[in-house]
């Protein structure tokens, strides 16, 4: 039952084998100048799964989130506004006031889909320092160079520079990977840090040994994943769309500022699909958590509806399918509920061959559409007590994270009549008339429904 992970690095399926005791991980967050669409939200739920399945096979995670606060440019290049300033403009606030704002905002997303909380949020400006280290240590080892618009990486002095996302470096144009910033020496060199503009004053920026203004977008993520977890890093997570830019330039800085190898497994999500589109804040396709709600569907049925593709497939969205997953949801709820209200009903085998069914699947790179199989396959199963599939379904949702552990036993939906023969029974059986008790007893079972003797008195459940 060992655990396999696909890696980006090595475009194959792999044992992980952690450098040590705690399993270091680091996952790229949010940049906070706008709510998370469910798109995102995917990628951290991914992220939670591997965390989850990790530790479900006794591995400690120190798990790392970065929160993007500054430096991110509208090109996810060098050129443009910083996403920051153009949201303060949109909502006619502060940057910071911006910052907290969606900060906030996608933590209690993440709260509502029962993601568990990293170790450390680590925010860009609250890591200036070490930003500005990095970037001295790179110049001392002459990787980098100055031009009019701030201090670059030279990607030539890197020649491991194409093999991550395999790129063909020779057939790149200018504009189609990233804007070609006048004085670059390559199209693939990347701002490690910006000057500020010369003719307005940004409401974000800092003194530096090369002048006033702010970090790269890719330099944080370097910084702040050594600084919490060493220069050597088990596992780093993110959205496909980093690995040929963002991804890219981070393993090259930080292995030209250590000569190490920065991430050992490079793992990646794919996208939600929307009308044959990525989901995306600018293309007029966001969708985020609220507006599912808003239709009476469950957080966590989103987050069940994400379980039913493995994380690094496509997944099209429409409601019409979150809808039916919803359903499906409900559907588990219910046979909880179920459970809990008879649960000394049955006997049978131990479950130990849907304990191993379910560890083979989350453990062959954490195929949850199997896993959920396996456990419609014990709920349904003839040979359990009722009782020991509770335990199981709450030992299985140490990974799925859908709250099986919070869902109380509810009676809903006897009809009157069933509830009237009920109460007769029971008046008949405190005056000990034997024989009425039984005939109302056929009778409710004649009409569908089985009687539950309970501390509480009798009750009903369709059978």
């Amino acid at each position: 039952m060992e655990l396999t992970l696909f890696n980006t690095l090595t475009r194959k399926k792999e044992p992980f084998k952690p450098l040590g005791k705690t399993v270091g991980m680091y996952i790229c967050g949010p940049t906070v100048y706008h709510y998370a669409h469910i798109g995102n939200l995917r990628t951290y739920v991914f992220g939670d799964l591997l965390r989850r399945t990790l530790e479900y096979n006794g591995f400690p995670v120190n798990h790392v989130m970065n929160i993007t606060d500054v430096g991110h440019l509208t090109s996810d290049s060098d050129t443009g506004d910083d996403k920051m300033e153009k949201g303060a403009a949109r909502d006619n606030k502060t940057v910071w006031d911006v910052a907290k704002f969606y900060t906030e905002a996608v933590l209690a997303d993440l709260q509502q889909m029962n993601v568990l909380p990293p170790a450390t949020y680590c925010k860009a400006t609250e890591n200036i320092p070490e930003q500005i280290a990095l970037i001295r240590t790179l110049e001392k080892k002459g990787y980098t160079y100055a031009i009019d618009d701030g201090i670059y990486f030279d990607t030539s002095k890197f020649p491991r520079y194409a093999d991550f996302a395999r790129l063909r470096i020779d057939e790149l144009e200018a504009g189609a990977r990233v804007e070609m910033v006048a004085g670059k020496r390559n199209i693939t060199d990347f701002a490690l840090w910006k000057f500020s503009p010369k003719d307005k004053k940004r409401q974000m920026e800092w003194e530096s040994p090369w002048g006033t203004g702010f970090p790269g977008w890719h330099l944080e993520c370097s910084a702040m994943a050594m600084k919490y977890l060493g220069d050597t890093l088990d596992l780093h997570l993110g959205a496909i769309d980093l690995i040929p830019v963002h991804h890219t330039n981070e393993i090259a800085q930080s292995e030209a500022a250590t000569g190490k190898r920065f991430v050992n497994y490079w793992m990646h999500g794919e996208f939600i699909v929307f009308e044959k589109e990525k989901m995306s804040k600018s293309g007029g396709t966001m969708v985020v958590l609220k507006n599912i709600t808003e239709r009476g569907i469950p957080a966590l049925a989103y987050r069940f509806f994400l379980l039913s593709a493995l994380y690094r497939a496509p997944l099209s969205f429409s409601w019409e399918t979150l809808e039916n997953s919803a359903k499906g949801y409900a559907s588990l709820v219910s046979k909880i509920q179920e459970l809990r209200n008879n649960p000394g009903v049955g006997t049978g085998e131990d479950g130990s061959a849907f304990e191993a069914a379910f560890l083979n699947e989350i453990n062959d790179d954490l195929n949850m559409p199997r896993a959920v199989a396996v456990l419609w396959d014990m709920l349904k199963s003839g040979s359990l007590s009722n009782r020991r599939k509770l335990a199981l379904a709450e030992k299985f949702d140490q990974v799925f994270g859908l709250g099986i552990r919070d869902l109380q036993g509810t009676f809903v939906g006897v009809p009157a009549e069933i509830e009237r023969l009920l109460a007769e029974r029971t008046a008949a059986r405190k005056a000990k008339n034997w024989a009425e008790s039984d005939r109302l007893r056929d009778l409710i079972t004649q009409k569908g429904y089985r009687i539950l003797d309970t501390k509480e008195g009798a009750k009903a459940e369709k059978i």
